[in-house]
């Protein structure tokens, strides 16, 4: 298989994974070893990134341009503004923190991943089955306490196989939003967090962008880009009416395989 062919799928899998509760890091962690694709510095990774977050900049660009060009002359476009900001922060703090230790020492172990996967899973279970009765039913009327909590358990995603888009959707059950509601706020908050982690990724990995390989980091994002825009809205409609429970055993059993993969000495 080609390298052109693998950051085609690499792209695929970080797009479509992305903006599901299912860790986008952890699933092209183990994809490139499975594929033995080698990025060198994660400059493809991190390329490849941006795709999904203009994916979802575009999907929802009409709600973008209506805050920024709102933020200082309407009140319900500044307070949503100020819910993004303030529900990012945590994430920030954490990042800055711990960045270094994730990188260093977590960063790549299939264990961790696949034991995230399973305590993942699971706690998604218990959540569906526990979520409180839901009073807020969008976005826009998502009180500012709930949506800094919401946005503190990205924080949690800095551990491989934790999924940003998971620990946010399911505290947000459990303050009593709807799913659909908990989901689309992710991805509001899934522009500054990515942007960030992007960011801080290009200027880690900057001695490597004169050697990266431009066409395959190009196929990649083109194809993370496409995969983003096509899932984010079929997911929220298939949410809606079914839940994250399926979302939930894909983990536990990913998990296991995982943990038999380790144990066998596979990976």
């Amino acid at each position: 298989m080609s390298n052109l062919v693998k950051a085609a799928l690499l792209g695929v899998i970080q797009g479509v994974t992305e903006f599901l509760p299912v860790s986008s890091t952890a699933h092209l962690l183990i994809s490139e070893r499975v594929l033995g694709f080698d990025d060198p510095g994660g400059i493809f990774t991190t390329m490849i990134q941006l795709g999904s977050i203009l994916a979802v900049v575009w999907l929802y660009r009409e709600k973008v341009i209506d805050v920024v060009t709102g933020m200082f002359s309407r009140a319900d476009a500044r307070q949503f503004a100020i819910k993004i900001v303030l529900a990012t922060v945590p994430l920030l703090v954490v990042g800055a923190l711990f960045a270094g230790y994730i990188r260093g020492v977590l960063y790549g172990r299939i264990g961790v991943i696949a034991a995230a996967f399973i305590v993942g899973g699971i706690i998604m279970l218990v959540a569906e089955r526990l979520r409180p009765k839901p009073d807020v039913f969008d976005v826009d009327s998502l009180p500012l306490g709930r949506a800094v909590i919401v946005g503190a358990f990205q924080a949690l995603a800095v551990v491989p196989g934790v999924s940003r888009s998971g620990g946010t959707i399911v505290a947000g059950m459990l303050m009593k939003v709807d799913r659909a509601a908990a989901a689309e706020f992710t991805f509001f908050l899934a522009m500054p967090a990515m942007a960030a982690a992007f960011v801080h990724d290009i200027v880690g990995a900057r001695h490597e962008l004169a050697s990266a390989r431009g066409v395959e980091v190009a196929v990649g994002f083109v194809m993370a880009f496409v995969a983003s825009a096509a899932v984010v809205k079929p997911f929220l409609n298939y949410v809606r009416r079914s839940g994250f429970g399926p979302f939930a055993w894909y983990r536990i059993v990913l998990g296991i395989v995982l943990v038999i993969a380790v144990v066998s000495g596979w990976m």
